[in-house]
């Protein structure tokens, strides 16, 4: 189904669902979504040996059809009964992909968060459907959830004139809609401290797990997912871990988001045991961090930490402190170089150094000025690329490893303005409710930390809206701050 018409009607769907006031409308936008979704992934993977395999075998086909309706059904029906459960789930699953052929290409789906994410819905909107009376939510959209609908509908716009309509339909299908819905979930929960603390329990638990598994790879250097990154550690004189995931940046983005989750309670935390146990949390992600090499994730895991201390001890201090490993890293380019992969004496040293990424954002910034109004159209950025710059298929990238010059080139001003429009809501729904007084505190700073976080690593590799964690951090954010404004400060 490769026609931009019902990529639109669903991605609309979902942005009807991030902002209508009523619930029996929002109830259907979200069904509608949830329905339409997997019509299109059907007809745009029909083409597929995996897909071939199950169409060859159809018993088998309809039996992996009907255990996977009855599983998401028996689910639906524990969130329903227990509406705390999804987000533990939606947490416990944000990791996990599983690969899958599309579009002629393999693709890293998240597809345990699909099923939750579905149940969530079913649980969520088949009885506001079909309710006697349709309530007015007294939460109303604000300017984040306007911000979040009106990228998602320009994207699916814009993905009609793009010259790579099966990149635009796949980050819509797989990525834009189902987190929209997430977000409507997450937002919503009546969040606690019990469930705050279960949620970053389960963060904790999958950190120390992954970051197990990457010493395992480090040990015995054997990666277990993606060949690329093999490939790469055969010709390098360094040797990169991934964990359970297939790109070493991704983990590491993933481990900085729970270690600036731990390091908010550590700083808050009145009991020694607690900052004890959080300090060997922290030594554990951090040694599993530096096996990345992921040069983005340090700079974003130390603007996260920069603002936690911010928070907790003053801005003065935090610049003192943040000045302070600046300094240290300057020392250790004009000591190692070769540890960043740098030479000071080449004129080819940035480029090494990031890895490609400097040529990307250049191609990336004539190809806005070629079209600096609509953009080539959303996922175009790769062939566009290639075309532009005569480059190799190896070099030609889905993204320009800086999310706003993706944007530029595919979307033009007009993409580009949206984005800051979400960037400016995101920014001042976190930030803002940190001032409040009431519960929260620490995870309210986490949150706001963690996203400054991810948004540096996205200006610095890639992902920010195709990313679940982005989704997250924004729901959670926003259900915390609605706690906060309902609820009174604790004697």
């Amino acid at each position: 189904m490769d026609a931009p018409v019902p990529v639109i009607v669903v991605a609309l769907l979902a942005a009807a669902a991030l902002v209508v006031p009523s619930s029996r409308w929002r109830a259907a936008a979200m069904l509608g979504a949830l329905a339409i979704a997997p019509v299109i992934l059907i007809f745009h993977i029909s083409g597929t040996d995996q897909f071939k395999t199950l169409t060859d075998r159809p018993s088998l086909a309809a039996a992996a059809g009907a255990a996977a309706v009855v599983a998401v059904v028996l689910l639906a029906l524990a969130i329903r009964r227990w509406p705390s459960v999804l987000p533990v789930l939606a947490v416990g699953t944000l990791p996990f992909r599983v690969p899958i052929a599309v579009g002629g290409s393999t693709a890293n789906l998240l597809v345990p968060l699909y099923g939750v994410v579905a149940a969530g819905v079913l649980a969520y909107a088949v009885p506001r459907a079909f309710a006697a009376e349709s309530e007015v939510s007294r939460r109303r959209a604000g300017p984040l959830e306007w911000a979040l609908a009106a990228f998602l509908a320009l994207y699916a716009v814009q993905a009609a004139y793009s010259i790579d309509f099966d990149r635009a339909l796949e980050n819509v299908v797989f990525f834009y809609v189902p987190f929209a819905l997430l977000f409507v979930l997450i937002s919503r929960i009546a969040w606690t401290r019990r469930l705050t603390v279960a949620c970053m329990a389960v963060l904790v638990v999958l950190a120390l797990a992954f970051a197990g598994i990457g010493f395992v790879e480090y040990a015995t250097r054997h990666l277990f997912l993606n060949p690329k990154v093999i490939a790469s550690n055969q010709l390098q004189d360094y040797f990169r871990v991934n964990s359970l995931f297939f790109d070493p940046n991704i983990y590491g983005r993933f481990l900085i988001v729970v270690m600036i989750g731990v390091a908010a309670v550590v700083a808050w935390t009145s009991r020694s045991r607690t900052a004890l146990v959080g300090a060997v949390v922290l030594a554990v992600l951090w040694a599993g961090l530096v096996l990345t090499f992921s040069q983005s994730s340090f700079v974003a895991l130390l603007v996260g930490l920069a603002v936690v201390g911010a928070f907790r001890w003053g801005v003065g201090r935090a610049l003192a402190a943040t000045g302070a490993v600046a300094v240290i890293g300057i020392a250790v380019v004009l000591l190692a170089p070769s540890a960043l992969r740098l030479d000071l004496g080449s004129d080819k040293s940035v480029e090494d150094a990031t890895s490609g990424r400097y040529d990307l954002v250049a191609g990336g910034g004539r190809l806005f000025s070629e079209r600096p109004i609509g953009g080539f159209g959303s996922g175009s950025f790769r062939r566009e690329y290639r075309r532009a710059e005569n480059a190799s298929d190896e070099r030609a990238t889905n993204a320009s490893h800086t999310i706003p010059v993706t944007v530029a080139a595919e979307q033009g001003a007009i993409g580009l303005a949206a984005y800051v429009a979400l960037l400016v809501a995101a920014l001042w729904r976190l930030f803002a409710a940190i001032g409040r007084a009431g519960e929260f505190t620490t995870a309210r700073v986490a949150v706001a930390a963690a996203f400054a976080a991810l948004l540096v690593h996205t200006l610095l590799y890639a992902a920010f809206l195709e990313d679940p964690l982005t989704w997250a951090l924004l729901a959670l954010g926003t259900g915390l701050a609605a706690a906060v404004a309902v609820r009174p400060a604790e004697p």
